[in-house]
């Protein structure tokens, strides 16, 4: 299995739309084969003084059966419209590709 935790950093103010053209691909991505988990979170409000909190930020959680699975998805023609969708918002992408320790 392979985890993934791409992190988002977006325009100023870019946030809510960024998440509405994400949702609406979430559910294909879901059904692609070797998907077992695709979901959207944003930093959560804490008193928590180590935690770093940005409201342009948003963290997308992964996990797919193989790292073949995630290059097949990385290509799909649906993540190809998608990025182009919505690269005007973003400022910079980071991608954590991880395998269970």
């Amino acid at each position: 299995m392979i985890h993934v935790i791409a992190q988002i950093d977006l325009a100023p103010g870019k946030r809510s739309r960024f998440l509405a053209e994400l949702q609406q691909i979430v559910p294909i991505v879901l059904a692609e084969t070797g998907c077992i988990e695709y979901v959207a979170a944003v930093d959560a409000s804490t008193d928590l003084e180590r935690q770093h909190r940005s409201p342009d930020r948003v963290t997308i959680i992964e996990k797919w059966d193989t790292i073949e699975h995630l290059q097949d998805h990385l290509t799909a023609p649906h993540m190809l419209t998608y990025r182009e969708q919505v690269s005007d918002m973003i400022i910079n992408a980071q991608l954590n590709i991880l395998t269970p320790a």
